[in-house]
């Protein structure tokens, strides 16, 4: 049997029905007391102040403690109360998102699973992907898609391909990816999206149909690509959008993902093919091989090991790009130097064409999210005839 604090309750309700305003430390241990005595109406307040507080911490640690008692607390709201699965999915994910970043991977992924019961897999998608599960990642996505709206976005397209290509189902990725090309395509004939963005998706997908071994998939692609490239040269957008680095930033690090480490539960790697959401434990550790591979790279530079020098180089870049490939501040001076170099690099390589190729077109895909488009092009055109002579 439950004791309870008469004097506690009194002080909270005053508390909460004063005048002042109080802090959300208070709030949270108002709803507290409260929760106890009239849980129908202040277990989900006590669930929201719980998260507002968490807001305010810097502390990991006092984090994952406020996202754990609020997700014991949203399990207690009774089935069929409004809001119930909204405020547990909130819960959960804060909870989950708390527990990688303090590495408790085995936890989150129990976190996960239970928010993907409550109708969210996104978060279980992400964990499986950067653990190497790539089938049952894309398994979720296509049940996802099933149960969701017919449109899907880019975000969830280019997830769920890359899900399917890490699984080794190419055709399958292929052939998903052809979907939301046709569906940009439309867009961008509609002036409802950015021409930028068909010219990335059609150059991401030339990189998938070259590795395995489509060349003539590849190569239309590319030509396609060239005459957008082209009209944006000579035009420009036809209308002015907002900020679309992000679409940018997320298929060049895609386009790397080969180059890294595989992928394992005892060893995790970014979800290649999602811009946010990485866990805090993964985001971490990928960032953090950047001293190594600058020290790497000073190594082969002083060796004279060119090839190596420029992939290693490429790696670097896209590290770059996942830190602060988003930010639009000051994007086309802060990146500039890592594609210059590429090229620079790639171009001390005569008997290797592909290398120069793939920096050239790095480059300008890159000069595209900073609208610089006639360079982009003429870039551009030099790695197709590159390819076509090869």
């Amino acid at each position: 049997m439950v004791t309870i604090d008469h004097d506690a309750v009194l002080r909270a309700r005053v508390l909460l029905l004063g005048s002042g305003r109080p802090s959300r430390a208070e709030l949270v241990r108002a709803s507290r007391v409260l929760a106890e005595v009239s849980p129908k109406a202040y277990v989900p307040k006590l669930v929201d102040a719980l998260l507002d507080l968490r807001h305010e911490s810097r502390d990991p640690q006092v984090d994952v403690a406020l996202a754990a008692e609020a997700s014991r607390a949203a399990r207690r709201i009774e089935v069929g109360e409004p809001n119930r699965a909204e405020r547990l999915r909130w819960a959960l994910d804060a909870y989950q998102a708390s527990l990688f970043a303090l590495g408790r991977r085995e936890e989150g992924r129990a976190i996960c699973e239970e928010l993907a019961e409550a109708g969210r897999s996104g978060p279980l998608v992400r964990v499986l992907a950067e653990e190497g599960r790539f089938r049952e990642a894309a398994e979720l996505d296509e049940e996802a898609a099933r149960n969701g709206t017919p449109e899907r976005s880019f975000w969830d397209m280019v997830r769920w391909s890359a899900n399917l290509e890490g699984a080794g189902l190419h055709d399958a990725a292929s052939t998903l990816f052809r979907t939301l090309i046709e569906g940009t395509r439309r867009e961008a004939a509609e002036q409802r999206t950015a021409l930028a963005i068909l010219t990335w998706e059609l150059v991401h997908f030339s990189r998938m149909r070259d590795s395995v071994g489509d060349g003539a998939g590849a190569a239309a692609a590319r030509r396609e690509a060239l005459s957008v490239l082209e009209e944006l040269a000579t035009t420009g957008e036809p209308k002015s959008w907002s900020c679309v680095l992000e679409w940018w930033s997320t298929l060049f690090v895609l386009s790397g993902r080969a180059a890294e480490p595989a992928a394992s539960p005892e060893s995790p790697m970014p979800p290649f093919g999602t811009e946010l959401g990485w866990s805090r434990d993964v985001r971490d550790g990928f960032l953090g091989m950047l001293p190594g591979l600058e020290a790497e790279a000073a190594r082969l530079r002083a060796a004279d090991r060119l090839p190596e020098l420029v992939d290693v180089q490429r790696r670097i870049s896209i590290r770059a790009a996942v830190r602060e490939g988003g930010r639009p501040y000051q994007f086309e001076e802060r990146f500039t130097p890592y594609f210059d170099e590429g090229v620079a690099l790639a171009r001390l390589l005569p008997d290797n064409p592909a290398r120069l190729a793939r920096a050239l077109t790095d480059r300008s895909m890159f000069l595209v999210a900073a609208r610089s488009f006639e360079p982009a092009h003429a870039d551009f055109a030099e790695a197709v005839a590159l390819l076509h002579h090869r």
